[in-house]
């Protein structure tokens, strides 16, 4: 008896074959109320399908999702119902790229990004319209009630771990029924970041970035002439009654923009990402940020914190002096530039500018005092090593020169070590610092001065 074997084309069909009337048995029990049988129909379907929905064509797959989300919700699973749910949706409004694999396998990709990562050529750009969506609006809207009331308590009671989920949770269930609505999902990221759910705040607002969302809406108002009162309308009811003119119900028609809330989308999750020590992608998103909002000067101090933390310097210092150029009013921008440039002797006097920069916008700014302090100092002890060599070696004109440079720099910078005490009085180093420098330059009775003070601080455990 010869052996029979099928193609991989016939077995691939017969795979298929058997998951379309699993699936369509697992949507007719839902419908039935059997959720057992449902479950056990989709289960036996998402072992043959092994994750890859691409192979399961929309009108499959929209079947898959709706049977899939109402046996959850009915185990009172709601928010992984309604992620199921909500796929139906994306369904209908991205782009089906459909065309076979190298085994010959029909796909069907939801969207350009997972058919430009199968990497397969020639896809043909489809669209599918959902036809199930209209059986679970019964079944939501009360659910959405419940979950915004939900959402809103914990957001009230500042538990954003908790409504952060629900905000979620709304947003699906509104788009299963067809409704896109999200600022909902704006809701989630919100609370999933102050909730401190870095993770999922930065897939909520790649996803609301990705998908153009401003949060600006148009609101449409009339004056209701029997009442008086003023009404939201939909815009569709606002423009038929505008155009009715005289014979109207309505009148004093009024259109109100809100404001856009993109900058902040960018700007959020660039801070998210950078916290997340993820700077690639930080740098990347900040990037295309900075192309919109050219002025957010909270962009361009995350893009040089990101190439900080990243170890990239120059693009750093560059990034520095950049915010410089454009804020030149903000003190830590140039304290900021002060510090890397005090990092290269060859730009040591363009850091104590930049010092200098800082103070003159912030007299009390404490750490410029301090760093430019110790900037116009140099290294003291290198210089008294430096003393101590050429005077133990009989080099007494070398070491006169040594001594009288070190007094000339520990002159200069006596001013703003004074500065520095003026803003830090309490500090022991600062007083240290002045006691010694006063002896430096020979004036007696401010040496006796902070010496005292440093003896009297010390005493008292400062």
């Amino acid at each position: 008896m010869k052996k029979i074997f099928l193609s991989v084309a016939l077995v691939s069909m017969t795979f298929a074959l058997a998951q379309k009337k699993e699936i369509a048995a697992a949507a007719k029990a839902v419908e039935a109320g059997d959720i057992s049988t449902a479950n056990t129909q989709l289960a036996s379907a998402e072992a043959a399908m092994g994750g890859k929905t691409y192979l399961v064509e929309p009108s499959v797959l929209e079947q898959y999702y709706y049977a899939k989300g109402m046996s959850l919700l009915k185990a009172g699973k709601n928010a992984e119902g309604a992620g199921f749910l909500a796929k139906m949706t994306d369904l209908g409004t991205t782009k089906i790229y459909s065309g076979k694999d190298s085994s010959k396998n029909k796909v069907y990709f939801v969207g350009k990004e997972e058919a430009d990562k199968s990497g397969i050529q020639g896809l043909k750009e489809e669209t599918y319209t959902p036809s199930l969506t209209g059986k679970i609006g019964a079944t939501i809207n009360p659910l959405i009630e419940k979950a915004n009331k939900a959402a809103v308590d914990f957001y009230t009671a500042k538990n954003y771990s908790a409504a952060a989920p629900k905000f979620q949770e709304v947003y699906d269930l509104l788009k299963a029924g067809g409704q896109d609505n999200k600022q909902y999902l704006y809701y989630a990221g919100l609370n999933y970041a102050l909730g401190q759910n870095k993770d999922q705040a930065i897939k909520v607002y790649n996803e609301l970035i990705d998908s153009g969302f401003t949060g600006a809406e148009t609101s449409y108002t009339a004056k209701n002439k029997k009442s008086g009162e003023v009404e939201p309308l939909s815009k569709t009811a606002w423009d038929l009654y505008k155009k009715m003119g005289a014979s109207s119900d309505y009148t004093d028609f009024k259109t109100e923009q809100s404001k856009s809330i993109e900058q902040e989308l960018y700007e959020t999750n660039a801070v998210l990402l950078v916290e997340n020590e993820n700077y690639e992608a930080a740098l990347k998103l900040i990037e295309k940020g900075l192309v919109k909002f050219p002025k957010s000067a909270k962009l361009a101090e995350f893009q040089g914190t990101a190439y900080f933390k990243s170890g990239k310097m120059d693009e750093f210092v560059s990034s520095l002096k950049n915010q410089v150029s454009k804020n030149p009013n903000d003190p830590n921008n140039w304290y900021n530039l002060g510090v890397l440039q005090s990092k290269d002797p060859a730009t040591e006097a363009e850091a104590a500018a930049s010092y200098k920069k800082a103070v003159e916008l912030k007299p009390d700014y404490v750490q410029a005092w301090q760093n430019l302090t110790y900037l116009t100092m140099g290294d003291d002890g290198k210089a008294i090593d430096d003393y101590n060599a050429a005077k133990k070696a009989g080099k007494t004109d070398l070491a006169n020169k040594i001594i009288e440079a070190r007094r000339a720099r520990l002159a200069a910078a006596l001013p703003y070590a004074e500065k520095w005490y003026q803003h830090d009085a309490d500090n022991l180093d600062t007083v240290r610092l002045l006691k010694g420098l006063y002896q430096s330059n020979r004036n007696d009775a401010k040496f006796q001065e902070f010496k005292a003070k440093e003896a009297a601080m010390s005493a008292a455990g400062k």
